[in-house]
């Protein structure tokens, strides 16, 4: 009994602590976003004296937001789709078959992330570059579709690698009796196996999505003015001559909304999926 008392004074005593830690950065983005800029700008305080919802009105006005927010929504939406379906396929192959170079091709898809991605910044630059200067036309460099093309080179690896240890767990009898009864291979894929495999492929997209949705570095060097996405898009409340503070707070809590909502919605698969891909493998 003291042990336990002791356990649950000292787990207190770690989490207040972290939790005021965790929530401090969160309080003080909605409070500056409810001030006039004049009052973020000067002494801080702790609760805001002229509260007011102004900013989140000037924030699509201020910079095209709506514009980075469609932006956003068509590469993340598109990267995360096109993730999953290749990743299914591709992990269903190396959980299933046995085929000449499958161990090597299962170590490179592995080996990719121990590398950081700003290696892969310049041969995407160069490779987009030349693509298009043979077509003759812009088609990835500074485009929406360069953009999903290089975020599914970062989270294909991954995803596949995931779901194969998940598909590995299926046991292959269920594939086996489905093919007795008269189901292809593709039909026992989609009539068996992906319904079991659910969680793992909840968690895949959510990480495809936020693996796309907060990347700064290769939207920063491979978007346009017309293909800018929101993470990028936020810079630019920061002018020559003045920072709108209140702005960037607010459209960082709205930009947040997707995030948070997502995970509220899909934590208990993405939980599910992720500790079994981890057990499995």
């Amino acid at each position: 009994m003291r042990e336990q008392l002791s356990f649950r004074i000292f787990r207190w005593v770690v989490l207040i602590p972290l939790g005021l830690f965790t929530l401090m950065p969160l309080y003080v983005m909605v409070t500056s976003a409810l001030k006039p800029l004049p009052d973020v700008q000067g002494p801080f305080e702790w609760w805001p004296s002229n509260l007011t919802l102004r900013p989140f009105v000037d924030i699509w006005t201020t910079v095209p937001l709506a514009e980075y927010f469609v932006n956003s929504l068509i590469v993340t939406i598109s990267a995360t789709v096109f993730s999953v379906i290749i990743a299914i396929f591709a992990s269903y192959a190396i959980s299933r078959y046995r085929f000449r170079g499958r161990g090597a091709f299962s170590g490179v898809v592995l080996s990719t992330q121990m590398f950081p991605g700003v290696l892969f910044l310049l041969p995407l630059f160069l490779v987009f570059v030349n693509i298009d200067k043979a077509l003759g036309d812009t088609f990835l460099y500074q485009t929406r579709l360069g953009l999903i093309v290089t975020y599914l080179t970062f989270t294909l690896p991954f995803s596949i690698w995931m779901l194969a240890s998940y598909f590995d767990g299926i046991p292959r009898d269920l594939d086996e009796s489905a093919q007795v009864d008269g189901a292809s291979a593709i039909g026992a894929l989609f009539r068996i196996i992906l319904p079991s495999a659910r969680p793992g492929i909840v968690a895949v997209a959510v990480y495809s999505f936020m693996t796309a949705w907060g990347e700064i570095l290769f939207a920063s060097q491979l978007t346009n003015s017309e293909s800018r996405t929101l993470s990028i898009g936020l810079q630019n409340y920061s002018t020559e001559v003045n920072v709108y503070w209140n702005q960037v707070m607010a459209a960082s809590l709205v930009v947040s909304v997707p995030i948070v909502v997502g995970f509220l919605i899909l934590q208990r698969y993405l939980v599910a999926g992720l500790t079994a891909g981890a057990v499995k493998s």
